[in-house]
């Protein structure tokens, strides 16, 4: 068959067949790439080219064919061999510790994998699944790291790592659904990184081997803050490609030549319309937010990518909810993938976030705002959302007229603005944030006391993914929703409220019985107090600079 993306398809040493011999070693003998040649190609069982130790089959590395240990990382092998194949298998049956240190325990008839998916609130689906690890060293990974995790604080894998490494690292395509701020960037990250290891080195005027796409800016930007946390110490280049920044550094560091390269779908195709890059290289390709990225119009763009990649490319497809139109899309972009679900797949939210919901008139909601703060604001971060971008800069001037220090970040924003406002926003130096939709995504910011929603979002999804900036790994937070008449789907938003055991206040159950189901969206109708309007750019801009007034409120 003729390849117009790399000729190397029909190469029996192609990416395919290298993509997991490598994790049949211990973490020290991943060798690094051949400089300017042909990677290694290993046979499973047999000696390394390197003149090491045999590479062992996959079914004797930790307790799956990759990925972990079923009895414990070095008491696996210890498992009668019979039973161990059928336990990989998926078939189950009781089998007991002969050796690994267990004292002969017996475990259950599904084995502990079936335990620990259920433990952690695991789904999968799929032929031959891979079981979850517990521990950062079942996943063998390089010792580096293991160090970085150790640096950073990292106890333990979160569940969608736990179960998202062993499947990604079997080279299979993979559909993760999970709720933002439950440790996804990593579930991909880190396989990649490995994927690219086996790979041989970019020659001169070749594109990047993984290839991530986000639906923002600021999501892009995170992840690549994570790839270099990690990139650097497995000598692999990365770059951020997205819009609304100078393209002259992009543009220098795909010249250069990067292994992995994060990017928007639309500042990506922008570069490969301008030959700066090309995709003919990328054999691991990561959809993150596949959800937002369709919510945002960007199904276009995304086919337009996709088709430039090479069809057996390794997919990995992210997203918090699973409607039709992902699935659909999922379904032709993705070939025997595994599914892992970690809670469930209906639109939900976090059960460690408060949420509070109260029913007022627009003309209400800022003293509310203002009351508020008073109540909370000790130093913490607060998130305030905003429907537009005109209502997010009147509320922001207002504030800091009012003395609160306060500021703004939205779309007509210039990049240097935008990061300044995150960076302040992080640091605590400006505690309240006020944002359009823009920063509902994959802002990661930690320890956000609580979001404020001051105009309700124009659909539940919105809902659940702004008050999911808080309440973030493990903690908890509080979410204040400023509902109005001009809302509407009261029975949706109870059914959410409900099965996170919330209080439903009986206002928002009157005004459900008594409304319609359509979903409305009312603005942010700020009223400024006759302080000016706010309709052009240079003045919608100037929000951020308004000098705070009065004595500090707090």
């Amino acid at each position: 068959m003729y390849n117009n993306y790399d000729p190397r398809l029909q190469d029996a040493g192609s990416y395919r067949q290298r993509r997991s011999d490598l994790m049949g070693q211990p973490p020290m003998m991943i060798p690094p790439p051949m400089p300017g040649g042909a990677a290694p190609s290993y046979s499973r069982g047999g000696p390394t080219p390197y003149g090491g130790p045999p590479v062992p089959p996959p079914h004797m590395v930790g307790g799956a064919r990759v990925g972990g240990g079923g009895v414990g990382f070095n008491g696996y092998h210890e498992i009668e061999h019979g039973v161990r194949r059928g336990y990989e298998a998926g078939h189950g049956g009781g089998f007991s510790d002969r050796g690994g240190g267990g004292g002969g325990r017996v475990f259950g008839d599904r084995g502990l994998a079936v335990v620990c998916r259920v433990g952690r609130d695991i789904t999968i689906e799929g032929h031959d699944v891979p079981k979850p690890i517990r521990m950062f060293q079942e996943a063998n990974f390089p010792d580096y790291f293991l160090e970085v995790f150790a640096r950073l604080g990292f106890v333990e894998p979160t569940p969608i790592q736990s179960q998202g490494w062993p499947m990604a690292l079997r080279g299979r395509d993979l559909i993760g659904i999970a709720e933002t701020g439950s440790g996804k960037t990593l579930a991909y990250l880190l396989p990649a990184f490995v994927h690219v290891s086996a790979q041989p080195r970019l020659a001169q005027g070749e594109g990047p081997i993984a290839l991530v796409l986000a639906p923002t800016r600021e999501l892009a930007v995170q992840i690549q803050e994570e790839a270099v946390k990690f990139g650097s110490y497995a000598n692999i280049r990365s770059t951020c490609i997205y819009g609304g920044a100078p393209k002259g550094p992009q543009i220098r560091d795909l010249k250069r030549g990067v292994e992995i390269v994060i990017a928007t779908p639309g500042r990506l195709i922008d570069m490969l319309e301008a030959q700066h890059t090309n995709l003919k290289r990328v054999t691991y390709l990561v959809l993150d937010e596949a959800d937002r990225m369709l919510d945002m119009g960007f199904e276009p763009q995304i086919r337009k990518l996709v088709s430039q990649i090479r069809p057996d490319r390794q997919t990995l497809y992210w997203s918090a909810t699973w409607p039709r139109e992902v699935e659909t899309l999922a379904r032709q972009f993705l070939r025997n993938p595994y599914k892992v679900i970690i809670g469930s797949a209906d639109l939900k939210a976090n059960q460690s976030i408060r949420q509070v919901i109260e029913v007022m008139t627009d003309l209400e909601k800022y003293n509310r705002l203002i009351r508020l703060l008073k109540d909370v604001m000790d130093g913490s971060k607060i998130l305030i959302f905003v429907e537009t971008k005109k209502g997010c800069d009147q509320v922001t001037r207002q504030l800091r007229m009012d003395g609160w220090p306060a500021l703004s970040i939205h779309g007509d924003k210039s990049q240097d603005e935008r990061d300044w406002v995150l960076a302040d926003f992080k640091s605590g130096r400006s505690p309240i944030m006020i944002a359009t939709d823009v920063a509902a995504r994959g802002l990661d910011v930690k320890d956000i006391k609580c979001v404020v929603n001051y105009d309700f979002p124009s659909s539940l999804e919105d809902y659940v993914h702004r008050i999911g900036r808080t309440g973030r790994a493990g903690a908890s937070g509080t979410a204040f929703s400023f509902f109005t008449h001009g809302n509407a789907n009261m029975q949706d938003l109870i059914k959410i409220l409900q099965q996170a055991g919330q209080v439903v206040p009986p206002q928002l159950a009157a005004l459900a019985r008594s409304s319609g189901s359509n979903m409305g969206a009312s603005g942010s109708n700020f009223r400024s107090r006759g302080r000016g309007g706010f309709g052009n750019r240079s003045s919608i801009s100037g929000s951020n600079t308004i000098p705070l007034g009065g004595r500090r409120p707090y």
